[in-house]
């Protein structure tokens, strides 16, 4: 099942707990592309009901589409008491101003399919005509190796974010630096990134799939440096964008995932010199002494659509 997600900035994606009110307007003025209000890890069994309260009071007294952002709502998973009350009073109240739901700890395609459904059922009795989007955290072993058919499992899920913490508990790993290096893994004496397969495979899975990969976040907010490395390397490799913990690191991961003007440039001169062939009559075009294909061009397309996007703010 392939679609392609909507167009969405999602170079930042900023976490706020849904614990802390007084949070949600300065996430809604910063610059992050997209808030999720998180009901999972950073809220205590005790104050799930209240946290859920405060998301559906935040979803309606703020606008934040005005405010150029998407707002998405990081739920409980299946392996709670939580969830199911979780997508019932956040659609039912705050459906019509939700964007995206955000599923953790999802390991295979039935779970995706079911929430699916359960949303379907839900806007078709409210009436609520723009469809919820999905955001799926990959964040186990057994994700990983389903990944390509969670990817694929609705036409809902807009991007595939990979949980970088719970995957490394899950697997065994020898680090407690949440998306960084470790000073063990290393070739020749030099460091090598311990995260590449698997972010490289969710990218992979989720572009056959028509989603965005977005990497997961760099969890020591007081080392710029490896914060920004990491969000090169995940641009490098393909992801839209990077889950970030402290408003600090939004301006640095929003310029990691945003086009080099010399870039967007050349996109456009690249779809200018293909635009005149085709006024001449011809199917390809040279452009700086090689022969423009059909990749060039849609990659062309992409890099422009995503500098006017951008651009606008959306």
């Amino acid at each position: 099942m392939q679609n392609s997600a909507p167009a969405r900035l999602n170079r930042t994606e900023l976490a706020v707990p849904a614990t802390r009110p007084e949070l949600f307007a300065k996430a809604a003025r910063s610059a992050a592309d997209v808030v999720f209000l998180d009901l999972e890890d950073a809220v205590a069994p005790a104050d799930k009901a209240k946290a859920r309260k405060n998301a559906v009071e935040a979803l309606n007294d703020i606008d934040w589409e005005a405010m150029g952002k998407s707002v998405s709502v990081r739920v409980n998973g299946f392996d709670s008491e939580w969830l199911y009350r979780d997508i019932v009073d956040l659609v039912e109240k705050a459906g019509e101003r939700l964007h995206m739901i955000m599923l953790p700890k999802v390991s295979r395609p039935e779970e995706v399919i079911a929430v699916d459904l359960w949303l379907t059922q839900i806007e078709r009795a409210k009436k609520i005509e723009r469809p919820i989007g999905l955001e799926l955290l990959v964040e186990s072993a057994q994700g990983i190796a389903n990944v390509e058919a969670i990817a694929a499992a609705s036409t809902r899920t807009e991007s595939l974010v990979f949980g970088v913490g719970d995957f490394a508990a899950s697997t065994g790993m020898r680090t407690t630096n949440i998306g960084g290096l470790s000073r063990q893994y290393s070739v020749e004496g030099r460091i090598a990134d311990i995260w590449h397969y698997t972010l490289a495979r969710l990218v992979v899975a989720a572009r056959a799939a028509g989603k965005r990969p977005v990497d997961g976040p760099y969890a020591d907010f007081n080392d710029p440096i490896g914060m920004k490395e990491s969000a090169a390397r995940a641009a490098a490799l393909g992801c839209e964008g990077k889950m970030v913990i402290h408003p600090s690191q939004i301006a640095d991961v929003n310029e990691a995932f945003t086009p080099d003007p010399g870039e967007v440039e050349r996109a456009r001169a690249i779809l200018l010199a293909m635009e005149e062939a085709a006024q001449r009559g011809q199917g390809a075009a040279a452009f700086e002494g090689r022969l423009i294909d059909i990749a060039s061009i849609r990659q062309a397309e992409a890099l422009v659509a995503k500098a006017g996007r951008i651009r606008g703010g959306h």
